[in-house]
């Protein structure tokens, strides 16, 4: 994680709604969400459709943008028990609590399909939920279904196309939880990767039309640290992969652990459709 300080935007938001005071890596959460946000231009009134809201970092950043005459659904598929060191219905249950809970809400074990009717949606937002999805099929199937929901799609994810080599150990880590879900069943984050480039081509067989492309710093963020962490806990279970496989991950591990230099997070890269 490279160094660290609020900015004004931040600042003003844990003053107005009293979130996060005591949390510094929250914090430091929040303003890349409040950055997403701004890049999204998402304004006051908008009713806002949030896929994969996990512990509602995003959702209260929407929830300050949309003001108190807008207003954000967010969903999860995961269950309120999902999550450390605060669940999901600990995290959001603390936003609830908040001047924001009036303008949200959240609902969890819920995907697209179990949507009741609503009125079209101004903006649907998918903030660093993508990789949760199995199979490119899977994520193109929600892109056809938010089609009729919602005037216009605002996507975020990790950007792969790393620039520094302070990067490379994120990347690494990612690429090694994404193989690692291939044999093993689990909850974790990483369950495929999805490059910008392939986005844009599920996007677009969605019948929306790309509008705006951006790429927004993330590298003061904790993650990838904390997926390096994650990725090196697990390497032993490998053993139970092909040798073929194990050979490619253990390249990966080499690269990852290399150094001891400061590891900063790959950017996140923003993409606006109609």
């Amino acid at each position: 994680m490279t160094f660290f300080q609020l900015n004004n935007k931040t600042s003003a938001f844990l003053d107005t709604y009293k979130l996060y005071k005591d949390d510094f890596n929250q914090q430091i959460q929040l303003q890349h969400r409040l950055s997403l946000i701004e890049a999204f231009d998402i304004q006051k009134g908008m009713r806002v459709l949030e896929i994969g809201c996990g512990q509602g970092d995003t959702s209260a950043a929407l929830a300050d943008a949309v003001g108190e005459d807008g207003h954000v659904v967010a969903m999860d598929i995961a269950n309120p028990d999902y999550g450390a060191p605060l669940t999901l219905g600990q995290a959001t249950d603390r936003i609830k609590n908040s001047q924001l809970g009036d303008r949200i809400t959240f609902q969890f074990e819920t995907d697209v399909t179990q949507m009741e009717s609503f009125a079209p949606f101004d903006v649907a937002v998918l903030s660093h939920s993508s990789w949760y999805f199995k199979q490119p099929e899977d994520l193109l199937h929600t892109f056809k279904l938010l089609r009729p929901m919602t005037k216009r799609i605002c996507f975020a994810e990790w950007d792969l196309d790393f620039t520094s080599i302070n990067q490379r150990a994120h990347f690494c880590a990612a690429t090694i939880l994404a193989i690692y879900s291939t044999f093993v069943s689990n909850e974790g984050n990483i369950q495929n990767l999805f490059d910008k480039k392939q986005i844009q081509r599920l996007l677009v067989q969605a019948d929306f039309h790309i509008e705006k492309q951006h790429i927004v710093d993330a590298t003061y963020l904790q993650d990838a640290q904390w997926e390096k962490n994650y990725a090196n806990s697990i390497r032993e279970e490998f053993v139970q992969a092909l040798p073929r496989i194990q050979t490619i991950v253990n390249s990966y591990y080499e690269l990852m652990n290399k150094d001891e230099t400061e590891q900063h997070s790959l950017n996140s890269f923003i993409i606006q459709a109609k």
